[in-house]
C-alpha cells in the first residue's frame, strides 16, 4: 500500500487521470458525490472535469469504468458546460461501453445518451448512434438501436429526427445476427407508432416475411397516438402540463394533440430523393417521336417506371415535360395519351412544389384533353391533374381554368369544374380568397344553366364545395343572381362535401354558416356588398359602377378578363340589361296612364308652338311623377315618336333632351331606354344651341346606367357618324363626365380604337378633344396609357406627350358624381373592391393580344439551335414578335422552357438578349406574368451567380421589372428560392440576399416557405465569401420581421456549435435593429388613388418624425419608388416620440468626461479591455466599442452608428462633421472612440460611406493640427494601421483622400512614428497598398530627413529596397523613388543602407538614380533648391508636405498668403526647412516635461504662419517698453513674425526689433531669444532665396531693402558681445550658410544697390567670427566645410569661402585660446578627419583643406603644447582617425613631451583653462558635497552646493561619483537640481558660452548613427550624458552644446538640407515633445532653447506658467480675429 498514500493526496481531478486504476475508481467515486453536491450548474469547478469525461466512460478497467459512466452521468445532469462533450463522450459510449457484457454498464451508457437528448444535444447522440450502426461488433449494434427506440419512445418523434433512422432501417433488416433484426423489428414498430403509415414507403423493399410480421405488430398497437412522456430542459412548461394531465387522466388533451402528431410527419420527407433523368433510355426522345405506337409505348413505360419512385431529385425536367405534353395533345391512340398522363401524375407527386414550374404548360393541354369520353383516359387525366394542382396554387391555374370553361364541349366544362370541386377541398379561406373565388364562382353560375345536366351537376358541386371550404357568407355573394331551387341545390352539395382530414367546413350546411369560429372567419373577410338582393337595379349598379375600384367593369369580352370584373358584369347583364323592350302599343297605353291626353296629341303636330307647349306639359308631369310609377322606357319612346330625334326646332329639341335628362335623373332609367334615346343625344351633341342639354341628358344617363357603359356606346355612336363636330364634343364630354366620375370601371378597351380614329381625323377640333380626353385619362392611368399610341407619327406623339407633361404631377380630381343609388352601396363595397384591384386595374384594362399561335415549333427550335447565331436569329424574331404585340395575354405556348434553356446559354450575349426579351416579357404581359414565375422567374435568379458582373446586373433589373408586375408572393412560394440559395455561389448569394434585404421590408406578409430558405441564409452568415456574410448579415433583420425571433432561433439547432454560437448572437444583433412591418396601405377617397394620394392619406395615420422618411431614408424612397411611397411612413413609432426625438438631436452629440480617455487608456493596458487590433472586426469590439461610447456619445447618435442601414451612418458623419467645430473639445475628449468606430467603417464595402468617413477625417486632422494636439500612442496604434489598408483602395479617389489624410497625420503625430506602420503597410498582399506606402516613406524621408526612419535607416531601407525586386510595376517603381529619395538626401551613402541586392535590381536603381541626377543639375546648390521645390512638389500634391493641395502655383504665392493666410507649408515651393522637421522628434520618446514653452509657442507661430495675423503694429505691442511686464511673449510673437512669408510684415517685425538693439538699456531684453531670432532671420533669408527671388512679380526694391533690414539688424545684434555669444553652434552653422549662400547669389549682384548688400553681408561675416563665442564659431565652419567637401554638387566658392572664415578663426586663436573648449573642437576635428583621413584629402582638386586643418592643429599645438592630448577625452575611439598621431607629431617637433603620461587619463576636461583645478581639489570637493547629499540632514545643503559647483563649472564630471550609485539616488539628485534652478528663477544670469540642453537622444537613434558612423557618435553622446550625470535620462542641466547634434549621414547639398542637425530641427524636435507631453504642464524651464544655463525670467511655479501660456494664447488670438 506504499504507493496508496501517494495518490491519495493528490486532487480528485488528477486521481481520474492516474495511471493505478484504484486511483482513479477513488477519484470516479469521488467526483461523483462533488458532482452531486455543487449547487450551481454554472459553477466554475465543472470547467476543470470538461476534458475528462471521455476518460470517465472508457476507462480500460471495467470496474473503474462503471464508476467512472455513473459519474459522467451526474455531470452530464448537473453541468451548464455539459452539451459540449456530447460528442466525444457519446463517440465513446457507443465504441467502449455498448461492447461491454455487464449490462449495468450497457443501461448507464443508454442513459447517458438519453441524458445528452435531455440537455437539448439530440442531434450529436443520434449521429454518433447511428455511426456505431456500421459497428462491425453486433453488440454495439444492438444497443445502438435500443438506444434509439428508448429516445423515441420517451422524447416522440419531435425530438428524434426520424428521416436518418429511417433511411438506414431496411438495412437493418438485412443484418446476419438475428439480435440486430430483432432489434430493428422493435424500433420500427416504436417508428410507426408516431408516424403510422408514413413508414410504410420506406420499409416496401424489405424480405416480405419481416414486412408480414411487422403488419401483424403493427395492427396490435393502440390507435390513440403517442405522447412524449420525457422533456427536454426547454419543455419544462410541457412537463408540468404533462405531468398535471397524467394526475387527472389527460382525457381531456387528446384532440389537440392527434392533430398535432398526425400533422408532424410527411411520408415523403422520410424519403430519399431518387435521381431519374440520367436513368431514362439514351433513346427516348427519338423513341416517343417515332411512328410506331409500339415504340412511343416502349418509350413511356420506362418513364411511368421511373416516375413511379415516391420521391425524385429535382433536376432540368422541361424537356420530359414537353415530351409527354406533346403525347397528351397530340397522341391519337388514347392508350398512350393514359401512359403518358400517368407519367405527369408520377413527376409531380414526386416533385411536389418543384413541379410547380412546368405546371402552368400541362394544365391547360390536360384541360382540353378532357374531351376525350374512354373513362379510362379521363381518369389518368384526372389523377394527373390532381396530382400538378398540389404543385402550384390555384391563382396559377385560375387563367387556364377560365378560359376553358365556356368551351363548346360539355365533357370539358364538366371536368374542369370538378377538377375545381376537387382543388377547392385542398383550399382554406386564406388559399381561397375572394379575388380568385369571384371570376370561378361567375364562370360556375354560367354553367349552373347550362343544357347539359352533367355540367350542372358538376358546377353545382364546385360552388357546394367552395361554400363549405369558406363559408356561406363568402360564397353568397356571387349567388345574387340564382333562384331559390338552384341555392338549395348548391347547399345540399354543401352538405354532402367531406373535406380532407375530417375539419368541418366553414359553411356548415345550416345556412347561417356554422361554427362562432366560421363566423370570426368570415367576419375577417372584409364586408361584402349589403343589398345582394333587394331588387334588380341597386344590384346592378352596385356593381357596375360603384365597385370604385372594379378593375374591368364593364368589358364587353365574351369572358371576364381579371378577377374585379366577371360577377360585376354578369349581375348588371342579367338584371338591368334585360328590361324587355315594350311594344309600340303597351309604351302608349304606360304613357297615357302618366301624361296629359293633349300632351300625348301634340307631341307630333306639325305646329312647333304646339310641340313646345307639349313638351312643357310633358316636363311639368315628369317633375311631379313618383319615382316608383314613373315608366322610363315608355315616356322615352313617346319622345322619341315623330319628328323625334329629327326635331327641327330647336326649342323644342331643347325642351325634348332636358326631359330626357330628368326622367334619366328621377326615373329607375335602365340601359334598354338609354338605347332608345342616345343615338339623339349623340346626334344634337355638336349643336350649338342644343349641344349643352344633350351633354347634361348623356351625363344623367352616366349616372342611371355607370359611365362606363354609356361612355362606350356614346363613343361608338359617335364615329359611326361622320359629322365631325359631334366627335369633337363627344370626346369633350366624355373627357369632362370622367373626371366628375372618376375612371372607376371605364373600359379603355371600349373606346382606345374610337380615340385613335378621332387623332387620325382630317378635323383638328376632333384631334385636339382626342387629345384632351387623353391627358384626362392620363391622369388616372399614368404611363401604359402611352403604349397603345407608339406607333403614331412623331408630330402626333409629341402633342399627346406634351398633354401628359402637362397633367404630370397633378392628381386626379376626388369625383362628385356617382351612378345612381350605387353611392349608398359604395362604401359597403369600396373596401372589397379595393382588395381586388390591387392597384393593377389599369394594366388590366388593355387590350391584350395572344401570341402563343406566333411560338411556332420552329421558332422554338430555332432558339435551341446547336449555331449560335441561329438561336440569336430566333431570339431576335421573339423579340419582335412581342414588341410588335405590345401587351400580351398569358399564354406564350412552349416560350417559358424554350427561354429558360437560353438562361444558362454559353454565349452571354445571348444570356444577356434573353435576359431583355424578359423585361420586354413582363412590361407586356403584366400580371398575368405570375404564372411564369417557376417556369422562367425562378432561372433569372439563377443568372445572378454569372461571374460577369454585366450579366448579372442585367439580370438584377429583368428581377426588378417582374417583381415589379408580379410581387414577391410568386417568388418566396415553394422551395425554389432555398434551393438557389443553396448553390455555393458567392455572386448569387450576394446578388439574391441584397435583394431580399430590399424587398421583404417593403411586404406586409409572406408566405411560410420564406422559412426554407433559413438555413441557407445562416449558412451565407459563415460564408468564406466576406460580402456574402455581409449581405447576409443585412437581409437577417428583414428575415426576422416576418418569421419573428423565436422561429429563426429555434432553426439554429441544427447548426454545428460553433456556427450556432455565432448565428445566436448575430441573431440577437439583427434583433435591436429589426424593422416594422409596413402598415396597411391606406384608402383614398374615390377614384384610383396614386401614390400621391395613398402617401397623403396614410401619413396622419403613422406619422413618425417626419424627418424618418424625408431625411432618414432618401436612397430608398429612390429605390422603392410606389413600395415607399404606399408604405407611408410605416408607423414605426408612435407621433409623439417621433416629435421627442426632433428635439434630443438638439443638444450636444458627445460628451466631455474629465479622465475618460485616460481611463480607457488605462484599462486596455492593464488587459481590462481587448486591445483594438484585428484582422477584421469581430463582434466582441463591436460590442465593446458600443459599451465604452454609451458614455460619451448622445443616445440618439450611437444607435445611427451602429444602424444595419449605412444611410444613417452617412446621415451621423454629417451630424458630426457639423458639430465639429463646436463641440472640438469634447470631440478630442472621445477622439480614441471616434477613430475606432471610423476603422469599423473602413472593413465596409460601401464607398458613400467610405467617402463621407474620409471626409470627415481630414476635417478631424485638421481641427487637431489647429488645436496643437498630439495623437497619443494609443489613438494612433488603434487607427492609423487600418487607415494604411484604405490606401491600397483600388478607387483613386480614396486613395488620393487617405494620402491627404496622411499627410495632416504628420501634422498631429511624429512622421518617425508614422513610419513603422507604412512599412507594416508594404507588406500587405494587395500590390497597391504596398506602392502607396512605399510613396509615402519616400515623401517622408524627402520631407524630414533620414532619421525618420525606425528603428533605423539600414534596417528600413533593406526592407524598402526587396520591393525593387516586386511582381507589381507600381510596387517597384515606388521603391525605386524611395531608394532615390534616399540617395537624394545622403548620397552614395544609399548603397552602404540598402545592403546587397540582386544584379538586375542593383542596376535599375542605379539607373534610376542617375535620371534622378539629370534632372537636379549640378549646378550652384542655390538654383537645385528653389527649381526642386517647384518641380518636384507640384507633380505629387500627395506628396507629405504639401499639407493643402489648394494652392499648386508657386506664383500665386504673395497673394495668396495675404488673402487667405495658409499655412507657408501649403505653397509648393517652400523649401523643406519649413515643415516640421523629425529629425530629433524621436529623441524624446523619453522626455516628458521640462522643456522651454515659450520656444514651443513661438514655434509654432513660426512653423505655421497661418495662425499670425497680418501686424497691425499698434494692436501688436506698440513699444517695447513694457516689455517687461508682458514677460517674452511678445518678444516671441515679434520674432515670429520676422519669417513671415509676407515681406512687409517681416521688415516692420525687423525695425521694431532693431529699435529694441540700438538702444543698450533695452538690448537686455533679447537676451534669451538670441538663437531663436537668428533662426527666423536665416529662415527669412531661405525663404527670400527660393521664393521671393525666383518670383517676377515682386518688386527687386522690396527684397534688396529686406535684405537691408536683416543685415542692418545682425549687425547690431553681433556689434554686442554679450548677445552674440548666445548663438549656439547649431544656429552659427545655418546662419554662415545661409550667409555665404546670400554672398554667392548671383541674381542679387544684377539687382540695383546687390553689390551693396554683398559688401554688406562680408562685413556681416567678419563681425560674426570676431563676436560670437569661438568653439560654437570653429565647430559650425569644420561642420560646414565637411558638409561642402562632401556634397560635390555645391559651388567650388563655398568651401573656398569657408576655409577662409576658418583662417580668419585661426588669426584669432592666440587671443582665445583660454576661452575656447578645445574636447568639443578635437571631437569634430576627429569627426572630420574620419570622414576625410589625410589621403582622401589629398585627392581633392585643391589641397586648401588639408592645409586648413593642418594650420588649425598645427596652432592651437603650438598654443597650448602637450595638454593639448589631454583634452581627447570626449572621443571614444581615437584610432578612428588619425588625430592622436597628427597631434603626438606635432607636439613631439615641439618637443613638449615631458610629464604627459601621469595625468592623461584620469583628466576630463571639459572646464574652461581659466577655471581648471587641480583634480585631486576636484574630486575632493565632489565627493564632499554627496557626501552631504548622502546624509538624510545636509542633503538640501548638498544639493545646493552641487547646482552652484554645476554652475560655476558647467564642464565638470559628475560621472565618477554616480556610477556606483542606484537609479533613484540619480534621479533625486537630478530633480533636486531642477528644484533649485526653478526656485532661483528670476535672480542669476550666468553669461556663459552658450550650451544647449541635450535632446534625449534615443538608443535607436544612437544605433542608426553608428550605422552611419561607425561608434562615435554613439560614445560622444554616452559621455556627454555621464558627464550630466544622466547616464540614461534626458534632460541636461549644462554641458556642452553639439553633444546632441548627431548628424546624419554625409548630406548632399542639392536637398537644401543643412546636414547637421541644425537649430531648426531642434527647435521641431522640441516642439513635438512639448505638444506630446503636453498633459505635464511644467515646461518652466528656460525659454531660451539652447540655453538651459540660461536662467530667465519666468514665473515662479507651474500654475503662474501655465496662465501666462494661456494669456498668451488669448492675446494671439485676439489679434487674430
Amino acid at each position: 500500500m506504499g504507493d496508496d498514500s501517494e495518490w491519495m493526496k493528490l486532487p480528485i481531478d488528477q486521481k481520474c487521470e492516474h495511471k493505478v486504476w484504484k486511483a482513479r475508481l477513488n477519484g470516479y467515486e469521488e467526483a461523483l458525490k462533488l458532482f452531486q453536491r455543487i449547487e450551481d450548474e454554472k459553477s466554475q469547478e465543472w470547467g476543470k472535469y470538461l476534458g475528462l469525461i471521455k476518460k470517465f466512460v472508457t476507462d480500460s478497467n471495467a470496474v473503474a469504468q462503471l464508476k467512472g459512466l455513473e459519474a459522467a452521468l451526474a455531470f452530464i445532469e448537473n453541468a451548464h458546460v455539459a452539451g459540449k462533450t456530447a460528442g466525444e463522450v457519446v463517440s465513446g459510449v457507443v465504441t467502449k461501453v455498448f461492447n461491454q457484457p455487464k449490462a449495468r454498464a450497457k443501461e448507464l451508457g443508454t442513459d447517458i445518451c438519453l441524458m445528452y437528448f435531455e440537455i437539448e444535444k439530440a442531434e450529436v447522440v443520434q449521429d454518433e448512434l447511428l455511426k456505431g450502426l456500421d459497428n462491425k461488433n453486433p453488440k454495439i449494434v444492438v444497443a445502438c438501436i435500443e438506444t434509439l427506440r428508448k429516445a423515441l419512445s420517451e422524447f416522440g418523434s419531435k425530438i428524434v429526427t426520424l428521416k436518418p433512422v429511417v433511411k438506414v432501417l431496411p438495412k437493418q433488416f438485412e443484418s446476419r445476427e438475428k439480435a440486430v433484426r430483432e432489434e430493428a423489428k422493435l424500433l420500427a414498430v416504436e417508428i410507426y407508432r408516431w408516424i403510422r403509415d408514413a413508414l410504410r414507403p420506406s420499409l416496401q423493399n424489405i424480405n416480405s416475411v419481416q414486412l408480414k410480421e411487422l403488419e401483424e405488430e403493427w395492427v396490435k398497437l393502440p390507435s390513440s397516438p403517442p405522447k412524449q412522456t420525457r422533456f427536454l430542459r426547454s419543455q419544462q412548461d410541457l412537463r408540468a402540463k404533462f405531468e398535471q394531465q397524467q394526475a387527472q387522466g389527460a382525457a381531456e388533451s387528446d384532440g389537440e394533440d392527434v392533430a398535432e402528431t398526425v400533422a408532424a410527419v410527411d411520408p415523403y420527407e422520410l424519403l430519399e430523393a431518387v435521381e431519374i433523368l440520367s436513368k431514362m433510355p439514351k433513346d427516348f426522345y427519338e423513341k416517343i417521336e417515332a411512328k410506331k405506337w409500339q415504340e412511343r409505348k416502349e418509350a413511356l413505360e420506362a418513364v411511368e417506371a421511373l416516375a413511379k419512385n415516391p420521391k425524385l431529385e429535382n433536376g432540368d425536367y422541361g424537356d420530359l415535360v414537353r415530351a409527354l405534353k406533346k403525347v397528351v395533345g397530340k397522341d391519337a391512340n388514347v392508350m398512350l395519351v393514359s401512359m403518358a398522363a400517368k407519367c405527369l401524375a408520377g413527376l409531380a407527386a414526386g416533385l411536389r412544389k418543384k413541379f410547380g414550374t412546368y405546371s402552368g404548360q400541362v394544365v391547360p393541354t390536360i384541360l382540353e384533353k378532357f374531351k376525350e369520353k374512354k373513362p379510362q383516359v379521363v381518369q389518368a387525366l384526372q389523377e394527373a391533374i390532381d396530382a400538378i394542382f398540389l404543385t402550384t396554387t390555384l391563382q396559377n391555374l385560375s387563367e387556364d381554368i377560365l378560359g376553358v370553361m365556356d368551351n363548346k364541349n360539355p365533357s370539358i366544362k364538366q371536368q374542369a369544374s370538378l377538377f375545381l370541386a376537387r382543388s377547392f377541398r385542398h383550399c382554406t379561406q386564406a388559399t381561397l380568397p375572394k379575388s380568385i373565388l369571384k371570376p370561378l364562382c361567375a364562370a360556375l353560375i354560367k354553367q349552373v344553366n347550362d343544357s347539359a345536366p352533367e355540367v350542372r351537376d358538376a358546377a353545382f358541386e364546385a360552388l357546394g364545395t367552395a361554400m363549405k371550404v369558406v363559408g356561406e357568407k363568402a360564397v353568397n355573394p356571387f349567388l345574387a343572381d340564382l333562384d331559390k331551387l338552384k341555392l338549395d341545390k348548391i347547399k345540399e352539395c354543401a352538405d354532402k362535401v367531406e373535406l380532407p382530414g375530417g375539419k368541418k367546413g366553414a359553411g356548415g350546411g345550416s345556412g347561417g354558416g356554422g361554427s362562432v369560429a366560421d363566423k370570426k372567419s368570415a367576419a375577417k373577410a372584409p364586408p361584402p356588398a349589403e343589398a345582394p338582393l333587394k331588387s334588380s337595379a341597386p344590384s346592378k349598379k352596385t356593381q357596375s359602377a360603384g365597385t370604385s375600384k372594379s378593375s374591368a367593369g364593364a368589358s364587353k369580352k365574351g369572358k371576364p378578363t381579371s378577377a374585379g370584373a366577371g360577377k360585376s358584369k354578369k349581375a348588371a347583364e342579367s338584371k338591368e340589361g334585360t328590361e324587355n323592350e315594350l311594344s309600340a302599343e303597351m309604351c302608349e297605353e304606360l304613357a297615357a296612364n302618366v301624361l296629359p291626353a293633349s300632351c300625348l296629341q301634340q307631341l307630333d303636330s306639325a305646329n312647333w308652338k304646339e310641340r313646345l307647349a307639349s313638351m312643357e306639359e310633358f316636363q311639368r308631369a315628369v317633375e311631379t311623377m313618383d319615382k316608383g310609377e314613373m315608366p322610363c322606357q315608355a315616356l322615352v319612346r313617346m319622345l322619341a315618336k315623330k319628328p323625334g330625334w329629327k326635331e327641327t326646332n330647336f326649342q323644342v329639341m331643347q325642351m325634348k333632351l332636358r326631359i330626357v335628362a330628368l326622367i334619366a335623373q328621377r326615373g329607375t332609367f335602365s340601359k334598354t331606354s338609354a338605347n332608345v334615346v342616345l343615338d339623339g343625344l349623340v346626334d344634337k351633341v355638336g349643336d350649338i344651341k342644343c349641344g349643352g342639354n344633350a351633354k347634361e341628358g348623356l351625363t344623367a344617363i352616366g349616372e342611371a346606367c355607370s359611365l362606363p357603359w354609356t361612355a362606350e356606346q356614346v363613343v361608338s355612336m359617335a364615329f359611326a357618324q361622320k359629322n365631325p363636330k359631334n366627335q369633337a364634343e363627344t370626346l369633350n364630354w366624355l373627357a369632362n363626365a370622367m373626371k366628375e366620375f372618376g375612371f372607376a370601371g371605364v373600359n379603355v378597351k371600349g373606346f382606345i380604337n374610337n380615340v385613335k380614329t378621332a387623332l387620325g381625323a382630317t378635323n383638328p377640333a376632333v384631334r385636339t378633344a382626342a387629345i384632351t380626353l387623353l391627358g384626362v385619362m392620363y391622369l388616372y392611368m399614368g404611363a401604359p396609357l402611352r403604349m397603345f399610341f407608339e406607333d403614331e407619327k412623331p408630330a402626333l406623339l409629341a402633342q399627346i406627350d406634351a398633354e401628359f407633361e402637362k397633367m404630370q404631377g397633378q392628381s386626379p380630381p376626388p369625383p362628385v358624381r356617382f351612378t345612381k343609388k350605387a353611392a349608398s352601396e359604395e362604401e359597403g363595397d369600396e373596401e372589397e373592391q379595393e382588395e381586388d384591384a390591387g392597384g393593377q386595374d389599369i394594366m388590366d384594362l388593355l387590350p391584350r393580344t395572344d401570341i402563343s399561335d406566333k411560338i411556332t415549333s420552329d421558332l422554338v427550335s430555332k432558339i435551341g439551335d446547336k449555331n449560335w447565331k441561329i438561336r440569336k436569329e430566333g431570339l431576335d424574331e421573339t423579340a419582335a414578335i412581342i414588341s410588335e404585340a405590345k401587351f400580351i395575354t398569358a399564354n406564350i405556348g412552349e416560350l417559358p422552357l424554350t427561354l429558360k434553356g437560353r438562361l444558362s446559354d454559353s454565349n452571354k450575349i445571348l444570356v444577356q438578349q434573353t435576359l431583355t426579351i424578359l423585361q420586354q416579357l413582363a412590361a407586356a404581359m403584366g400580371p398575368g406574368l405570375k404564372q411564369h414565375v417557376k417556369p422562367l422567374g425562378i432561372p433569372i435568379i439563377t443568372v445572378l451567380g454569372d461571374s460577369k458582373s454585366n450579366v448579372r446586373m442585367a439580370a438584377m433589373t429583368t428581377l426588378q421589372a417582374w417583381v415589379e408586375q408580379t410581387g414577391m408572393k410568386e417568388w418566396l412560394e415553394g422551395e425554389d428560392l432555398a434551393e438557389e440559395l443553396k448553390k455555393e455561389n458567392p455572386f448569387l448569394r450576394q446578388e439574391v440576399l441584397g435583394w431580399l434585404a430590399e424587398k421583404l421590408p417593403t411586404l406586409r406578409t409572406v408566405p411560410g416557405d420564406l422559412m426554407l430558405c433559413v438555413p441557407q441564409l445562416y449558412a451565407c452568415l459563415e460564408d468564406r465569401n466576406g460580402d456574402v456574410r455581409k449581405k447576409a448579415q443585412d437581409a437577417l433583420p428583414t428575415f426576422m420581421m416576418h418569421l419573428g425571433y423565436d422561429k429563426m432561433a429555434k432553426a439554429t439547432g441544427k447548426l454545428k456549435p460553433a456556427s450556432k454560437d455565432q448565428v445566436v448572437a448575430l441573431l440577437e444583433k439583427a434583433r435591436a435593429i429589426m424593422p416594422a412591418k409596413p402598415a396597411a396601405p391606406a384608402k383614398t377617397g374615390g377614384g384610383k388613388g396614386s401614390a400621391e394620394q395613398s402617401k397623403v392619406a396614410s401619413a396622419p395615420r403613422s406619422q413618425p418624425a417626419s424627418e424618418d422618411l424625408n431625411d432618414s431614408k432618401p436612397e430608398v424612397k429612390k429605390v422603392r419608388g410606389g413600395v415607399a411611397a404606399k408604405k407611408g411612413a410605416a408607423g414605426k413609432k408612435p407621433p409623439a416620440k417621433g416629435i421627442r426625438d426632433e428635439e434630443d438631436k438638439s443638444g450636444p452629440i458627445f460628451t466631455l468626461i474629465p479622465n475618460a480617455k485616460e481611463q480607457r487608456i488605462k484599462e486596455e493596458k492593464q488587459l481590462k479591455i481587448l486591445k483594438w487590433n484585428f484582422i477584421t472586426p469581430r463582434d466582441e469590439y463591436v460590442e465593446q466599442l458600443k459599451t465604452q461610447m454609451s458614455t460619451c456619445f448622445a443616445k440618439w447618435l450611437q444607435d445611427e452608428l451602429f444602424h444595419f442601414d449605412f444611410q444613417r451612418h452617412v446621415k451621423a458623419i454629417g451630424v458630426m462633421i457639423e458639430r465639429l467645430e463646436s463641440e472640438s473639445e469634447a470631440t478630442i475628449g472621445c477622439l480614441d472612440l471616434i477613430l475606432k468606430w471610423f476603422t469599423l467603417r473602413f472593413f465596409d464595402t460601401n464607398t458613400t460611406v467610405l467617402m463621407k468617413v474620409l471626409e470627415y477625417l481630414k476635417l478631424l486632422f485638421a481641427m487637431l493640427n489647429r488645436e496643437n494636439y498630439h495623437l497619443t500612442e494609443y489613438e494612433a496604434t488603434s487607427f492609423v494601421p487600418y487607415l494604411i489598408l484604405k490606401v491600397g483602395e483600388s478607387k483613386d479617389v480614396v486613395r488620393k483622400d487617405v494620402r491627404a489624410i496622411l499627410t495632416m497625420l504628420c501634422k498631429v503625430y511624429p512622421a518617425s512614428k508614422v513610419f513603422p506602420f507604412l512599412m507594416d503597410g508594404t507588406k500587405s498582399k494587395n500590390s497597391k497598398q504596398r506602392a502607396e506606402c512605399l510613396e509615402e516613406l519616400g515623401c517622408l524621408i524627402e520631407g524630414y530627413g533620414m532619421n525618420v526612419c525606425q528603428p533605423t535607416p539600414a534596417k528600413s531601407l533593406k526592407e524598402i529596397a526587396v520591393h525593387i525586386g516586386d511582381r507589381d510595376t507600381s510596387v517597384r517603381n515606388a521603391a525605386l523613388n524611395t531608394v532615390v529619395a534616399v540617395y537624394n538626401v545622403c548620397g552614395d551613402q544609399v548603397y552602404k543602407l540598402i545592403g546587397n541586392l540582386s544584379e538586375k535590381d542593383m542596376s535599375m536603381l542605379e539607373e534610376r538614380i542617375k535620371r534622378s541626377a539629370k534632372k537636379t543639375p549640378a549646378a550652384p546648390a542655390k538654383q537645385s533648391t528653389t527649381e526642386r521645390s517647384q518641380r518636384e512638389h507640384p507633380t505629387n500634391p500627395n506628396a507629405t508636405f504639401l499639407r493643402k493641395p489648394a494652392q499648386e502655383d508657386p506664383n500665386k504665392l504673395n497673394q495668396a498668403r495675404q488673402n487667405t493666410q495658409h499655412s507657408e507649408s501649403s505653397h509648393p515651393s517652400i523649401p523643406k526647412e519649413f515643415q516640421l522637421d523629425l529629425d530629433m522628434i524621436e529623441m524624446d520618446q523619453s522626455r516628458v516635461c521640462e522643456l522651454p514653452d515659450l520656444v514651443q509657442h513661438k514655434l509654432d507661430e513660426l512653423l505655421e504662419p497661418i495662425m499670425i495675423p497680418e501686424p497691425k503694429m499698434h494692436s501688436v505691442s506698440p513699444h517695447f517698453d513694457d516689455l517687461h511686464n508682458s514677460t517674452a511673449s511678445t518678444i516671441n510673437f515679434v520674432i515670429s513674425q520676422v519669417a513671415s512669408g509676407d515681406i512687409n510684415t517681416s521688415i516692420q517685425a525687423l525695425a521694431q526689433i532693431d529699435e529694441v538693439l540700438r538702444q543698450e538699456d533695452k538690448a537686455e531684453v533679447m537676451s534669451g531669444h538670441i538663437d531663436q531670432f537668428l533662426i527666423a532671420t536665416f529662415m527669412q533669408l531661405r525663404l527670400i532665396y527660393s521664393t521671393h527671388m525666383a518670383d517676377d512679380r515682386l518688386d527687386k526694391k522690396d527684397i534688396i531693402k529686406l535684405y537691408s533690414c536683416i543685415i542692418g539688424n545682425m549687425l547690431s545684434l553681433f556689434a554686442m558681445e554679450s548677445l552674440a555669444r548666445e548663438a549656439s553652434m547649431g544656429v552659427l552653422k545655418d546662419l554662415m550658410h545661409g550667409l555665404i549662400t546670400l554672398m554667392l547669389d548671383s541674381r542679387v549682384e544684377d539687382i540695383e544697390d546687390g553689390q551693396q548688400v554683398i559688401r554688406s553681408v562680408n562685413l556681416l561675416v567678419i563681425r560674426v567670427l570676431e563676436k560670437s563665442d569661438q568653439t560654437n564659431m570653429i565647430i559650425a565652419l569644420l561642420v560646414l566645410l565637411q558638409d561642402s567637401l562632401v556634397a560635390t554638387a555645391g559651388p567650388p566658392m563655398f568651401s573656398e569661402l569657408i576655409m577662409k572664415c576658418l583662417w580668419r578663426m585661426i588669426r584669432f586663436l592666440p587671443d582665445t585660446i583660454n576661452n575656447i573648449n578645445l574636447d568639443r573642437i578635437l571631437l569634430e576635428v576627429h569627426n572630420f578627419m574620419k570622414v576625410f583621413p589625410k589621403e582622401k584629402l589629398k585627392q581633392l582638386k585643391s589641397d586648401v583643406p588639408h592645409r586648413t586643418l593642418k594650420t588649425l592643429l598645427h596652432t592651437l599645438c603650438k598654443l597650448t603644447g602637450a595638454k593639448i592630448l589631454d583634452h581627447l577625452s570626449m572621443i571614444d575611439n581615437r584610432n578612428e582617425s588619425e588625430l592622436e598621431a597628427h597631434l603626438r607629431r606635432v607636439v613631439k617637433h615641439s618637443g613638449n613631451l615631458s610629464g604627459l603620461k601621469s595625468d592623461r587619463g584620469n583628466e576630463k576636461s571639459g572646464l574652461r583653462m581659466e577655471d581648471r583645478m587641480s583634480k585631486a581639489k576636484v574630486s575632493d570637493i565632489l565627493s564632499e558635497i554627496f557626501k552631504k547629499i548622502g546624509s538624510k540632514e545636509n542633503t538640501k545643503e548638498g544639493l545646493t552646493e552641487l547646482y552652484e559647483y554645476k554652475q560655476k563649472y558647467s564642464d565638470a564630471d559628475l560621472e565618477p561619483f554616480l556610477k556606483n550609485t542606484s537609479q533613484f539616488f540619480q534621479s533625486y539628485v537630478e530633480r533636486g537640481l531642477r528644484m533649485i534652478e526653478s526656485e532661483r528663477e528670476g535672480k542669476t544670469r550666468i553669461q556663459t558660452s552658450a550650451v544647449i540642453p541635450q535632446h534625449g537622444v534615443d538608443s535607436s537613434l544612437s544605433s542608426n548613427n553608428e550605422e552611419l558612423k561607425p561608434a562615435v557618435y554613439y560614445e560622444r553622446l554616452k559621455i556627454l550624458r555621464q558627464r550630466q550625470g544622466l547616464e540614461n535620462t534626458s534632460r541636461g542641466v549644462g554641458g556642452s552644446e553639439d553633444e546632441s547634434q548627431q548628424r546624419p549621414a554625409i548630406s548632399s547639398l542639392l536637398s537644401s538640407k543643412p546636414s547637421v542637425a541644425s537649430s531648426t530641427d531642434m527647435l521641431h524636435s522640441k516642439l513635438s515633445q512639448l505638444k506630446e507631453s503636453r498633459e505635464m504642464y511644467q515646461q518652466e524651464h528656460n525659454a531660451h532653447s539652447h540655453s538651459p544655463t540660461h536662467t530667465h525670467t519666468r514665473s515662479a511655479s507651474p500654475a503662474a506658467n501655465l496662465d501666462d501660456l494661456k494669456k498668451r494664447l488669448e492675446r494671439i488670438k485676439s489679434n487674430r480675429q
